[in-house]
């Protein structure tokens, strides 16, 4: 009647929340599994597979890849967002961003290159061969 192996159960994976606080200043790479809050100063490049907020006294000049970010402080430099990048009003953006979906408040400073990289989709084309390309959002 009683299984006398237990079975494990597994714990769904928490995502920790880094914090670069106001007044601090980083220089250098940060690479995480985490999400981050920059409220200070990053120079450098942060990779993360979780989401990036920079607040609206935080300023990042570098490299971010994350597979989301909330900008509402100051960015320069290369900007990949696998998923969405969200833009608040109060947003100075600048330099190369990559990205999934945009949302941009009015308000915000955006001057940028911008790529919009979208899941590809196949299509079939009056000869029959397909044709691949990028969904647009």
């Amino acid at each position: 009647m009683f299984n006398s192996k237990e079975k494990k159960i597994e714990k769904p994976k928490v995502m920790e929340r880094n914090v670069i606080a106001k007044n601090t200043t980083i220089v250098g790479d940060i690479k995480s599994d985490g999400d981050f809050r920059i409220d200070g100063t990053l120079e450098g490049t942060l990779k993360t597979q979780g989401r990036v907020i920079i607040g609206v006294d935080g300023f990042v000049k570098g490299n971010v890849e994350a597979s989301n970010a909330d900008i509402e402080g100051k960015f320069s430099g290369t900007l990949q967002v696998s998923k969405t990048l969200t833009i608040k009003g109060t947003a100075n953006i600048s330099g190369d961003v990559t990205i999934g979906k945009l949302s941009i408040e009015p308000g915000a400073t955006f001057n940028a290159t911008c790529a919009m990289k979208g899941a590809l989709k196949e299509m079939n084309t009056n000869n029959g061969s397909k044709k691949t390309t990028e969904k647009t959002a």
